[in-house]
């Protein structure tokens, strides 16, 4: 290669990666582009102590991979976002690794960070062993999941291993959304963010490196009733930022009841990593303003609100007492299935 050449475009390199290793994230799969993380849940949980949130939809945290197929690879640069707004940000290497090899290098990365607990006295000998045989897939730790070209087979692959599999999208890929529609592979949770009551407001936050993409999250949500048909949940998720993205309620009310999703979520912005440059401090909403924000939402869709959790400032409501009871009987028939595969693997 001359010295003008072009040197090829490389994702993490050796100082990237040490950096993401000491953040407690680790790079997974033979082409790095797959980060798995354990949150703060897990971590509480593996030591007897609260769930997260999504007990809600009946996932157990010390049994959860919170993971992404494309780690630090979205067209987005929130400004709410814990990352840089570095130009990279919607650059892939395009070498990717197969589903089967997702699953098992993501696998294998959360039974080693979680093997340490082994030795913690508040962990019972029967967690960690739940702990090593996941039941939960989320798909939300960082970057835009349906960027990677196979994230249908990647939610096929986890699914026929008897694990649920919570994927959460910006919702900009509507033809991955009906790719999973017509193939029939169809995710547990289908969680589509919404950036903004209005295109002008999720332009401003989203510093979208695509244009007109507005438009695309529409159509996502237009697809909510036909993965509600299959058996999905379908949740309209909104993060909440005071002085950006938290007005209009009546807009977020009106996209809610067009597109009609099972769950309606509210998570309070909260100040952290690299959005401290770009927002202050009092975009943080207070759980009283959360509440506040929510129930107006609720008093005009008819959502009833169902689940609050004040340290994660989160709020879930449901689209009917009938959705909720559905939701009930699917957790048990969830555990069922987990409680065998648990069974299974101690009789390998």
């Amino acid at each position: 290669m001359t010295d003008t050449a072009k040197k090829p475009f490389v994702k993490f390199p050796a100082d990237r990666l040490a950096k993401y290793k000491k953040a407690g994230y680790r790079i997974v799969g033979p082409n790095k582009h797959t980060g798995v993380e354990i949150c703060r849940w897990t971590k509480s949980r593996m030591k007897g102590e609260r769930n997260c949130y999504k007990a809600t939809y009946g996932i157990k945290s010390h049994r959860c991979v919170q993971m992404t197929p494309t780690l630090d690879f979205c067209n987005f640069s929130c400004s709410w976002c814990w990352r840089s707004f570095g130009k990279d940000r919607f650059k892939s290497e395009n070498k990717w690794d197969s589903p089967k090899e997702i699953v098992d290098a993501s696998i294998e990365s959360q039974r080693k960070l979680l093997n340490g607990f082994g030795g913690n006295e508040k962990t019972s000998k029967q967690v960690l062993r739940e702990a090593m045989e996941p039941a939960h897939f989320a798909i939300s730790l960082d970057g835009e999941p349906t960027l990677y070209p196979n994230i249908v087979e990647l939610i096929k692959e986890i699914k026929d291993r008897g694990m649920t599999a919570f994927l959460v999208t910006n919702g900009t890929s509507p033809h991955k959304l009906k790719e999973m529609l017509d193939k029939d592979i169809i995710p547990t949770n289908l969680y589509v963010s919404v950036y903004g009551p209005d295109e002008e407001t999720f332009y401003k936050g989203t510093n979208s490196f695509v244009k007109g993409v507005w438009p695309k999250v529409m159509e996502s949500l237009g697809l909510f009733s036909k993965f509600n048909n299959k058996g999905c949940r379908t949740v309209f998720r909104m993060t909440c930022v005071k002085g950006l993205t938290m007005q209009k309620p009546e807009l977020y009310a009106e996209m809610i009841k067009k597109s009609q999703p099972m769950f309606v979520e509210l998570k309070g912005y909260s100040w952290l990593g690299e959005s401290r440059d770009r927002l202050t401090i009092d975009a943080v909403p207070q759980m009283r303003e959360l509440e506040e924000f929510g129930q107006e939402i609720a008093s005009q869709t008819g959502y009833i609100i169902k689940a609050r959790d004040h340290v994660s400032r989160v709020i879930v409501a449901v689209r009917d007492e009938k959705t909720w009871k559905w939701n009930i009987n699917q957790i048990k028939e969830q555990d069922k299935m987990f409680a065998e595969v648990c069974t299974k693997a101690r009789n390998r």
